[in-house]
């Protein structure tokens, strides 16, 4: 199963949707993945909601919740907080804060007292943990103690420590309780636990001697110098500091700070003061800002040296004239999780956020292009396994596979490319973007940073080009790549673990090879970019056996968006809950879609007579007197025809944009339509990737991939992958919505039943675009 981390909220206020007041409670705690929260945040880095999962939900549907409406947990006061039965109990302990920090704090061994039937009762901890069935997901369950009676409190409680027949803890018969945090407390006081440890506790005098790099805090401003001396006077600490530079500029000096407002080190200690020295390289005077937004990848000069991140916020905060923005670092050197003076901007683990100036940021040096120079040192770069393999200076390129080369060497047993621990999820993503398809070659050929050009090398030699020739990879490739992933620290269990393909993607695609955004998706005037597209539904949709083409209009209809240009590759996710719940028993796969209704900009065409259309009309779009499918736009006559309608006197009209040119002529234009065609689908079933591939222009031109269809021996034996001709999926696709319907999955010939019925990701590509890409 995949390693996935969540982030918890929990409900403080009733949402005020009626769909979803039957629903939601304050006090509910939800959740959704790490890897959803990143990727809505890269479409808006300020979100206004979250979609979310509520725990312990039956409907396992997701919910769009104000983002002011929700406050973040750690797993630990999730998992506190669950141990409570009812909404407004949790609620009310989450704002008593006092006793849920104290919660966190308790060990194994601590005396107690708890409360029983009005009594309070003492006793010690014996257990800490889970009690009864995991929640899946996100797989964790409410946290209670055990805890055995002493004294004369003895033979009060009501178990020997054992729970539904399994022994947690071990004490004389009725001598246990199990209880939640809110009934325990601590015989002796213990010191609150924080909720997000302090980045930098208090110092003690001792901790300081002459030497020591430190920084200080003088009118909120973060300096740095050297430790001269410490002095106590009327009972204070007083740490004499040499001055990097004081608050005129000047070097040299010294000055004297309470030891309150002195950090060991040189990472700045609040989330208060963040200023960062000087850059290790200035900044081009004409333009400071070095084309630097939203997303982009930086590098920072901190006391240590160089760290990375990535913009995640940008603008003033309070007190501040200049320019500054939010980092979530690489690496553990910052210091909030996106908070700023106790207000979110963002949202990212723990000691990663850091506020600076927007001056102080330059471009990440890593992905800058490589000097000719280094080029040439890079010509001849060393295997891990012992072999040099020289550079001819221009990639070798084999070009996808035609209908013909699949007939003669793809199809069979061993063939496409080889399952090896947990990889199906990588190897299905693989085949299905690169066997027959070349819109994301750029990928494979494009200048990368130094230490990215092995995977790069890995994914177009040892990958790509042996799927292109030989119709077979070997399983020793796939977890080379693997092993050069989780070696650039993407992740610790890329070896191990079963991964989401989007993850995968976006891992190669955005922080390996830097490939640009493949989807500008326009909202309110502004341009978001993104990789995947996720398709979600509003509550009301009345789809019950959709096509990609309306799942796909009812999702940007629903979230208001519109494609700010045509994309060379469209991947798109299918609407389901993780792995297991899929929201439509099947989903008919379109062949083409077409986007030109859902272009921003551009000539449409009037749905009803056919000449140029100037106004869309977005409450028409689930009118049932026009078809199910498409955006209604329509020329201003037939827009006051049918909105003379008195059932339709309300809706609302927005004016297109229309190019200069294509009104007042007094003739129709034959104006031509955007379309994507369908090139490959990834399917799961029982947390196992598959794909279908489309490799020719008949309806029948389809084959199956599964990498790990057979094994050969067990513990040390191997996988059998296979690729097989599927022409039944073309059968099935040239029936009615009608007859589809009809047909029971376990019926169906051929493996068709997986492509209608287990659709996890549909790519799309653009046959013109990907020129140009």
């Amino acid at each position: 199963m995949a390693s996935i981390t969540y982030h918890y909220f929990i409900i403080t206020k009733k949402p005020q949707y009626p769909q979803y007041s039957q629903h939601i409670n304050a006090g509910q705690i939800c959740y959704m993945s790490d890897y959803k929260l990143k990727s809505q945040l890269k479409i808006s880095p300020s979100p206004i909601n979250l979609r979310v999962f509520i725990m312990g939900s039956r409907s396992q549907l997701d919910y769009d919740l104000e983002f002011s409406s929700i406050k973040e947990l750690s797993a630990k006061e999730a998992e506190l907080l669950l141990a409570l039965a009812e909404d407004t109990e949790r609620l009310k302990w989450f704002e008593e804060r006092d006793a849920l920090q104290t919660a966190l704090g308790l060990s194994v061994g601590t005396e107690v007292t708890v409360e029983e039937d009005g009594k309070k009762l003492r006793g010690t901890i014996r257990y800490i943990g889970g009690m009864g069935e995991l929640i899946c997901p996100p797989g964790i369950k409410g946290t209670f103690f055990g805890i055995e009676l002493q004294g004369a409190d003895r033979k009060k409680g009501k178990t020997d420590g054992t729970f539904r027949f399994e022994k947690l803890f071990s004490c004389d018969k009725n001598c246990g309780i199990f209880a939640p945090f809110s009934r325990v407390r601590p015989l002796v006081p213990i010191p609150l636990a924080p909720s997000h440890p302090d980045p930098s506790p208090k110092l003690q005098p001792e901790e300081l001697i002459p030497g020591d790099r430190v920084t200080y805090f003088i009118n909120d401003t973060c300096r740095h110098g050297m430790v001269v001396d410490v002095q106590e006077k009327d009972g204070q600490h007083i740490v004499q500091i040499s001055t990097d530079t004081d608050e005129t500029g000047k070097t040299g000096g010294e000055v004297k700070v309470p030891l309150d407002q002195v950090a060991k080190g040189e990472v700045p200690a609040e989330p208060e003061s963040m200023d960062v020295d000087m850059p290790l390289v200035l900044a081009d005077t004409d333009d400071p800002c070095m084309g630097l937004s939203l997303n982009s990848v930086v590098e920072v000069t901190l006391g240590e040296g160089n760290s990375y991140g990535i913009i995640r916020w940008m603008g003033t905060l309070p007190n501040r004239k200049e320019t500054m923005v939010g980092l979530e670092l690489e690496e553990d050197k910052g210091v909030s999780d996106g908070t700023f003076k106790n207000e979110r901007y963002f949202i990212c683990p723990s000691k990663r956020a850091l506020f600076v100036k927007l001056s102080s940021c330059r471009p990440d040096s890593r992905f800058q292009s490589m000097s000719a120079n280094h080029m040439d040192k890079m010509a001849v770069l060393e295997d891990k396994e012992g072999e040099t393999e020289h550079s001819t200076g221009t990639p070798e390129t084999v070009l996808p596979l035609s209908t013909e080369q699949v007939n003669q060497f793809l199809l069979g047993r061993m063939k496409g490319i080889q399952g090896h621990c947990n990889s199906c999820y990588m190897d299905s993503a693989l085949f299905s973007l690169f066997t027959c398809s070349s819109v994301l070659d750029s990928m494979l050929f494009k200048s990368t940073a130094p230490q990215d050009a092995p995977i790069q090398k890995t994914l177009l030699h040892d990958i790509v080009n042996p799927l292109r020739s030989k119709g077979f990879v070997e399983g020793r490739h796939i977890m080379k790549l693997r092993q050069q992933l989780q070696k650039h620290g993407y992740s610790h269990s890329f070896t191990t673990d079963e991964k989401d393909p989007e993850e995968f993607l976006i891992v190669i695609m955005h922080h390996i090879l830097a490939l640009d955004p493949l989807l500008k998706l326009s909202a309110g005037g502004k341009v978001q970019e993104s990789y995947c597209y996720q398709i979600f539904l509003d509550q009301n949709h009345s789809l019950v056996l959709p096509t990609v083409q309306q799942l796909l209009e009812h999702s940007f209809h629903s979230a208001g968006l519109k494609l700010a240009e045509v994309p060379s590759c469209l991947i798109l996710q299918m609407p389901r809950f993780g792995k297991k719940f899929k929201m439509f028993d099947k989903i008919i796969p379109s062949l083409e879609v077409d986007i030109t209704d859902l272009l921003s900009e551009g000539p449409q065409s009037c749905m009803l007579c056919g000449n140029v259309a100037e106004q869309e009309c977005t409450d028409c779009f689930k009118d049932p007197v026009f078809s199910p499918t498409g955006f209604k736009v329509f020329c201003k006559t037939c827009s006051t025809q049918v909105h003379s309608h008195p059932q339709r006197r309300s809706h609302h009209l927005n004016s297109l944009d229309i190019p200069k040119g294509y009104l007042g002529r007094g003739i129709p234009h034959a104006l031509t339509r955007d379309k994507l065609e369908l090139f490959a689908v990834l399917c799961i079933e029982t947390s196992h990737y598959v794909s279908f591939v489309k490799h020719g222009p008949n309806s029948r031109d389809w084959i199956f991939f599964d990498s790990m269809a057979d094994r050969q021996g067990e513990r040390d034996g191997y996988n059998i992958p296979e690729v097989q001709a599927c022409p039944e999926v073309g059968t099935y696709l040239e029936m009615s919505p009608a007859e589809l319907a009809s047909q029971v999955p376990r019926d169906m010939k051929g493996v068709a039943k997986r492509l209608f019925c287990d659709a996890y990701m549909y790519l799309y590509q653009s046959t013109s675009m990907c020129l140009y890409r």
